[in-house]
């Protein structure tokens, strides 16, 4: 089949197009620039590469829709009126399949766990409730229009090649260092909020997965995430364990650790990460998909620090 993927050279991308690629797809990257995936293979050779920047082309849904694909994978779609110019755009031509990459940013905080990725969601700010709203409208356009979307949420994407969240919920790799070198930490409240990681591979193969297995998927959402999430106190003991140290963890209290932190941006993020403690539920992914993480949420982040460490983020002495 003819696959185009919006946005291939990312977190997700890097190792989406070399799986489609290598099920014998015909693979067609539209990206604003030419810029180096984050895993070198040889079936980027096999890619066909398209220029186009969504925000600077005003026909962009009609230019994608030129491309006559049979696969639409949108993985940097933010807006409402973005999917339905898309939708509308692709509605003219034979497309089979649409999957639409959201996030578990769609959810607001959790009241039960683990949380359906196919309930009511709540969301806390602007870029979730975008998203949300993408939903909803193309579950609307696959039940009365027999639109063929499929939604796909993807947690905390982490992997080898760029900074990761780390356990204050936030990113700043300088955390990772303080715990490299034995050095305390502080956690906000008592450390049990949580977050989900995944790698990018798992992202990348739920989207295969949906591809090969289209009747199961079509007008529904999938988390993208590691079987498990991880506790803030989790994830800092784990990495001191990695790095051969007695772990050395303090509490505070959410004010105390935002005066502590002393950088009301970091908080903000950490705010929204860890308001939301998520556990997020991947059944209809396993009963759908057979979708079957490869990575652990340790092995997750595992793999991303390893890539620190090969690439001198954090120095070990």
């Amino acid at each position: 089949m003819k696959v185009v993927v919006i946005g291939g050279s990312g977190h997700i991308g890097s190792y989406l197009i070399p799986k489609l690629v290598k099920e014998q797809h015909q693979v067609i990257e539209v990206s604003r620039g030419k810029s180096d995936p984050y895993i070198k293979d040889w079936t980027w050779d096999k890619t066909e590469h398209v220029v186009l920047d969504r925000s600077n082309e005003p026909a962009f849904s009609e230019k994608i829709a030129a491309l006559n694909a049979d696969v639409v994978i949108d993985l940097i779609c933010f807006k409402l009126e973005e999917v339905k110019e898309m939708v509308e755009a692709l509605k003219e031509t034979s497309l089979s399949h649409y999957l639409y990459c959201s996030t578990i940013w769609t959810h607001g905080r959790a009241e039960t766990v683990p949380v359906d990725p196919n309930g009511v969601k709540y969301p806390l700010d602007e870029y979730g409730r975008e998203k949300y709203e993408s939903e909803k409208y193309l579950k609307q356009e696959h039940r009365l229009n027999g639109f063929p979307a499929t939604m796909i949420s993807p947690g905390q994407i982490c992997g080898p090649g760029w900074s990761i969240i780390n356990p204050l919920g936030y990113g700043d790799d300088s955390v990772f260092q303080t715990i490299a070198d034995g050095k305390e930490l502080s956690l906000p409240n008592l450390g049990m909020e949580t977050l989900h990681p995944v790698h990018g591979e798992d992202v990348a193969q739920m989207f295969v997965d949906a591809l090969n297995h289209r009747n199961q998927s079509l007008g529904e959402n999938f988390h993208a995430v590691s079987a498990e999430s991880l506790t803030l106190y989790g994830y800092a003991q784990a990495m001191y364990r990695f790095f051969g140290h007695t772990p050395q963890v303090r509490f505070l209290s959410w004010d105390k650790w935002c005066e502590y932190i002393n950088d009301e941006r970091l908080t903000s993020i950490s705010y929204h990460h860890l308001a939301r403690s998520g556990y997020y539920s991947i059944e209809n992914a396993k009963r759908l998909l057979e979708y079957k993480p490869k990575y652990t949420a340790l092995e997750v982040v595992e793999a991303s620090i390893q890539s620190y460490l090969d690439r001198d983020v954090i120095k070990v002495n």
